[in-house]
């Protein structure tokens, strides 16, 4: 079942917004933030972010999650319509005490997807399928999909969804966080 729960204007530091929340078979809450006019939409402007406490809350340098998702909002915030899907999957979907947990073997010298290894734990855990019931919901007909993440592209098309650009998503890498966007970029495919 996925039907809208609630809605809201949502006024943010980067512009104005709409957040939806949908009842749905997840035991999430995941927020939908929607700028304009999108419904039966084509070239929708689409982010799909999930959720990292560190980086989106405390800012933390350990990786470019924080950067992706500001610049996304002032993206959408400057073109007429647009939507941020913020999927509550932390950590690539492992929670965030496995996460914290992968972050202290990555002291020690793992990059974040052996760490995820030598916990028993996969690589990327997390799940799209509310991103296309949001898309269904809106009846979108095409989208610009903002992500280095090629995941996210063989997953949308996989499922009928009409891809017909990238906007790449990309921060300048600080030393903090340069192997972690290394390993990105060699061992998961990421277009950095």
């Amino acid at each position: 079942m996925f039907n809208l729960y609630s809605k809201a204007s949502l006024p943010t530091a980067y512009g104005d917004f709409t957040i939806y929340t949908f009842s749905n078979d997840e035991k999430k809450d995941h927020a939908v933030l929607v700028r304009g006019e999108v419904k039966g939409k084509e070239g929708v402007p689409l982010r799909i972010h999930s959720e990292c406490l560190t980086g989106d809350v405390f800012s933390s340098l350990r990786c470019d999650c924080h950067d992706q998702l500001v610049q996304s909002l002032k993206y959408l915030a400057s073109v007429d319509f647009g939507i941020l899907i913020y999927l509550r999957q932390e950590g690539r979907g492992i929670g965030l005490l496995n996460k914290i947990k992968a972050y202290s073997l990555q002291e020690e010298g793992y990059d974040t997807v052996e760490a995820n290894v030598a916990l028993g734990l996969p690589i990327d855990q997390r799940d799209y399928s509310f991103v296309i019931n949001v898309l269904n919901y809106f009846e979108i007909k095409s989208v610009k999909l903002m992500s280095n993440n090629p995941t996210k592209f063989d997953y949308l098309k996989e499922k009928g969804v009409n891809v017909i650009e990238r906007i790449p998503v990309l921060s300048e890498p600080r030393p903090e966080d340069k192997f972690y966007l290394e390993t990105k970029k060699v061992r998961l495919g990421h277009k950095i």
